[in-house]
Formats: C-alpha cells, structure tokens, sequence
C-alpha cells in the first residue's frame, strides 16, 4: 500500500513538472516576438547539457531603436538581404563573444546552425537570429560536475536571458541554476549519474521547470515595464 501511494505521488508530481516545463518554455517563447524593449537585443538562451556534449540554442532580437546598427553589422554591402557569407560572419562572432566551461575547463564553443530572418522583420523589431550552439565535453568520472556559460555579445544594449533545458539523458540530473544580476553569466551544478537506465526522481525535473517558470515570471515582468 505504501509503494503504491508513493508511486502515484511521484508520477503526479512529475506530471505537474512536466506541466509547469511546458508553461514556462512557452512563455520564454513566445513573449518576447513583439513586446520586447525598443532600445535593446534581447539575448535568450536556453542549454541542454549532456554526458558528452553541451548544446546551446540562443536567440537574438533587435528592438526597432537598436535593429538599424544590428543590421548594419551582419548585412556589409547594405543591399537588404543577409547573404550566407554575411551571416556566418556575423555568427562567427557571436561565437567568439561566448564562453563555456566545465569544471572550471574552457571548452570550444562551434556553431552548429544558424538561421536569419529578413532584414525588414528585423528592422521592424520582430526578426529574431538563431543560432546553435555546440561543445564537445571530455569524459567525466560520475559524480558533480559544473558547467559555467557566459555572453558577452552586445553588452551596451543587450538584455539577456538564460536557462538549462531538462537533460534529454537519464544520466544528467541538474541540480540548480545560479545566474548573475544581468544572466549574461548561468552557472549549471549537475550531476553525472553511472546506469543510462536510471531515470531521474521526480524532484530533478521539477527543480529545473521551477527555475524555468521564475525565469519566465521575469522575463514577463521585465516585458511590461515602462519602456525607458
């Protein structure tokens, strides 16, 4: 009677992580399309760590006061498109900008893909840049383990977001999220568990879509103040 009780306990309390993950992605989402600040570039960026790799899928979006000198950056020769030159360089520096350790260890950060909208959503403050973002992580003995990602792309005006995905691997359980005053820096403590059949307890995805919702209560938060 009492396996069953804490088994039913379990599987609605990971069933209401499950709920709370989705709300808070959706709302990281989809609020920033169109009601973001007008003076700034808002740097979302969401990281899934893994055993062997860490992959990263940030979002760049130009408020209108600030998209003319954003695009004046990645369109060079100024005819209204971004050729596929244009935005592997821009990309590129993006890149550069971004740091990523783990344990302490500077990690090389490539690009794994990239998307650019046209140059009119963007100047109309509604074009968002995708970038992907990958890390090769060396074998880890199981155990704690510490990835630290920081950006510092567009420090003058960007505005930036950031937060860990549930691990997609059984192996991964990420235990807290610690972010600076501005997230352009996001320290991830998780740990590397042996037994790819393990499956997480309930509280490892709950404590991340909790993290996910309080980012996503100040994302809202920060999208209905008055605009400077």
């Amino acid at each position: 009677m009492t396996t069953a009780r804490r088994s039913s306990r379990s599987s609605s309390l990971a069933a209401l992580a499950a709920g709370l993950f989705a709300a808070g992605l959706a709302a990281l989402a989809a609020a920033p399309v169109s009601a973001h600040r007008l003076d700034e570039y808002l740097q979302a960026a969401r990281i899934a760590v893994d055993p062997a790799r860490v992959q990263i899928e940030l979002d760049l979006t130009p408020g209108i006061a600030v998209a003319h000198g954003i695009v004046a950056e990645i369109d060079r020769d100024r005819n209204g498109v971004v050729a596929a030159g244009e935005g592997q360089a821009y990309a590129e520096r993006v890149l550069g900008e971004i740091q990523l350790e783990v344990d302490g260890r500077l990690l090389p950060v490539e690009l794994a893909g990239q998307r650019f909208p046209a140059v009119p959503a963007m100047l109309s403050g509604e074009g968002t840049i995708q970038l992907q973002l990958t890390a090769t992580v060396p074998p880890l003995a199981d155990g704690p383990h510490r990835v630290r990602y920081r950006n510092a792309h567009h420090s003058d005006v960007g505005v930036y977001l950031a937060n860990a995905l549930v691990p997609a691997s059984a192996r991964v359980m990420v235990l807290t999220q610690t972010r600076d005053r501005d997230q352009r820096e996001l320290v991830i403590d998780y740990e590397l568990r042996a037994g790819a059949g393990n499956r997480p307890p309930w509280w490892g995805p709950a404590a991340v879509a909790g993290a996910t919702v309080l980012a996503a209560a100040a994302l809202w938060r920060w999208l209905r103040a008055p605009q400077s």
